[in-house]
């Protein structure tokens, strides 16, 4: 047994309750049975009931590519963490795993802005996309200087802030991801 499980022992998290369920099956696309399994899995990594920033990189990072993964995770990481207290609950976890599995291309591409959105502030700016685009760049071991990043967030930019105020809404964001095939294929290329 190592260190950590030793100083874990006496803060467990309980089990899933009822009520819980109830909640979660109305918030996410999982039923009781799927619930009860992820909430197994999840203790089992987290036996205290909350995943911090390093266990969120240790245990999601095997699904990255294998370049620089840091800061593309503490992006993601930032999007589970709806409190934006520093650990993602189970609550957190799960609807984050709905949305982004299972959900609608409405919900897919409000989690998608809100992690372009990194301040939190309901607006992407040209520095937070510059951030991301910059963050996928490297995850994928590809050079993240200069012109290639520049150059895409001005593209993106000219196509996404239709009012011309420097900051692209979660409207525009949206809308523009759902008309406009060229956004589209720029904003899920950076994926592949």
């Amino acid at each position: 047994m190592d260190i950590a499980r030793i100083l874990l022992m006496g803060r467990r998290a309980s089990k899933l309750k009822k009520d819980d369920i109830k909640e979660l099956e109305a918030q996410t696309y999982f039923d009781g049975k799927q619930l009860r399994k992820w909430y197994t899995e999840f203790v089992k990594d987290c036996p205290n009931g909350e995943m911090t920033k390093d266990e969120f990189a240790k245990l999601y990072g095997q699904f990255f590519p294998p370049g620089d993964q840091t800061k593309f995770v503490d992006y993601i990481f930032n999007v589970f963490d709806e409190d934006k207290n520093g650990v993602i609950t189970f609550k957190e976890f799960i609807r984050a795993i709905s949305i982004t599995t299972k959900g609608s291309i409405d919900e897919k591409l409000n989690w998608a802005f809100d992690l372009y959105d990194i301040d939190n502030d309901g607006f992407v700016t040209r520095a937070e996309m510059v951030d991301i685009v910059t963050a996928i760049y490297v995850l994928h071991g590809k050079a993240a200087e200069g012109d290639p990043v520049s150059r895409k967030v001005d593209q993106l930019f000219a196509k996404l802030d239709f009012d011309s105020d420097a900051r692209i809404s979660r409207e525009e964001f949206c809308e523009g991801f759902k008309t406009d095939p060229w956004i589209r294929k720029a904003l899920l290329s950076q994926y592949e």
